[in-house]
């Protein structure tokens, strides 16, 4: 048996365990919407639950195929969080595991720490699974870095300030911008104007490139570049309102760039520096 393998049983009998005692909810991470980018962890918490709670409006169907025939499927796209409990209340009350499917990763924009509190206040057993987030699937679905060596080191995710959820004090989209490194922008396409504006008045140029990724990985999926001074059309002329991510800042265009990491004049615990390369990196470095 292998080492992951072994850790799996591990996991799976001490959720069996607790599923005797309390009942337990694991949070999965579904990923961005293809089936095949669900983690073998996600893949084998839906196939052990008695229970699988999606969104039909959020998950892909395809993620369904993990699950067992009995299982209990239920869309939790019209129910508020007092019509998932009654479920969490039966995990308790008769032991069962839950799978909690949540779109791309359940840290981000995924209400997932209200649900882990009532949880836990309620005594059950809580796991959460880390997904792919769009972020990143769109990313490898443009062939881009992110962080390109010397044209940005920082990826901030955030979404328009103004929509259903309270933006907190400072987190405006132009305030981030003025860092003019990239950019991952969720819940934001709605509000294309506002949203080039904000972006404009943090400083990028006009011409700073955009990405606009609609249901990355979806059998439908659009994905559209442009430069900043075109975002706001190209979103309406697309009429891309919802499961929309723009991407920008100046690594979506940048060529690669030597990264030091594999420059033969860095050195690490694993490699020696070759003199006359570790040299020349230095001084690359003085003003």
């Amino acid at each position: 048996m292998s080492e992951w393998q072994a850790n799996g049983a591990d996991r799976t009998a001490r959720r069996a365990g607790a599923e005797e005692a309390v009942g337990t909810v694991v949070f999965v991470g579904a990923g961005p919407g293809a089936a095949d980018l669900l983690t073998f962890r996600a893949a084998r918490a839906i196939a052990e639950a008695d229970v699988v709670i999606w969104a039909a409006s959020l998950v892909h169907p395809d993620v369904l195929q993990h699950a067992r025939a009995d299982a209990e499927i239920v869309d939790s796209a019209l129910l508020p969080m007092e019509g998932v409990l009654p479920y969490y209340e039966r995990a308790l009350a008769e032991g069962l595991t839950i799978a909690r499917i949540h779109s791309g990763d359940p840290g981000l924009w995924g209400a997932l720490q209200e649900q882990l509190d009532r949880c836990r206040e309620m005594g059950l057993t809580t796991e959460v699974i880390p997904g792919v987030s769009a972020f990143s699937a769109v990313a490898a679905a443009v062939g881009r870095e992110l962080t390109i060596p010397e044209v940005a080191q920082s990826v901030i995710l955030t979404r328009l300030g103004g929509g259903k959820t309270p933006m907190p004090a400072g987190e405006e989209v132009r305030e981030f911008a003025r860092h003019g490194t990239t950019m991952g922008l969720f819940l934001s396409a709605a509000r294309s104007k506002q949203l080039q504006e904000e972006l404009t008045e943090g400083g990028y140029p006009d011409d700073t490139p955009c990405v606009v990724a609609y249901q990355c990985t979806w059998p439908d999926e659009l994905i559209v570049r442009c430069r900043l001074d075109e975002l706001a059309d190209t979103i309406r002329e697309h009429r891309l309102w919802k499961h929309t991510l723009v991407l920008v800042g100046p690594a979506l265009a940048a060529g690669g760039t030597r990264s030091h990491l594999y420059h033969p004049g860095h050195f690490h615990g694993f490699r020696r520096a070759e003199p006359m390369a570790r040299r020349e990196l230095r001084d690359s470095h003085r003003p």
